[in-house]
């Protein structure tokens, strides 16, 4: 199954991560687990940069769900440059997707994929509004085609 990146999205943030040598398997090319790593560090520093914390005491984000599209082996050495879009903002989750990129080959994706955030309570575990600056660049964003909802957690 691949699932392809929404027309209805926005960058809002880049980072470049070298290719560690530990990040390759047995074939000689990064593991694909590794990939989830690219795009979290993305998220986080994404995060950091307009929230000024990734969470807080009270609240933060978890991972609903997460998906990868394998286009072409990365192998080191190397310098990524992940892009981080955002799009389908709601009012405790919001989805993020990103493409991977060698910094020599601008402009030619090796992998892409995503993952919704859900912003919730420390305390219960239960969903709550996102923080404000994370609204604030949501509030100008359309949503998807036909009012889809991102997925939320299940009810504790």
């Amino acid at each position: 199954m691949r699932l392809d990146l929404p027309e209805h999205k926005i960058l809002v943030h880049e980072v470049q991560i070298p290719i560690m040598w530990g990040d390759m398997d047995s074939l000689g090319h990064v593991n694909n687990t590794v990939y989830f790593k690219y795009m979290e560090q993305a998220r986080v520093t994404w995060i950091e940069s307009i929230n000024g914390a990734v969470s807080s005491a009270s609240d933060g984000p978890v991972i609903a769900n997460a998906f990868f599209n394998f286009y072409r082996p990365l192998e080191f050495p190397g310098e990524l440059v992940v892009k981080l879009h955002v799009a389908a903002p709601g009012r405790t989750s919001i989805d993020t997707f990103v493409t991977i990129e060698r910094s020599d080959e601008p402009g030619s994706p090796y992998a892409a994929g995503g993952a919704t955030l859900v912003w919730v309570s420390h305390s219960d575990g239960r969903p709550v509004p996102l923080p404000e600056a994370i609204r604030a660049i949501a509030s100008g964003m359309p949503a998807l085609p036909g009012g889809d909802n991102p997925p939320a957690l299940l009810a504790k």
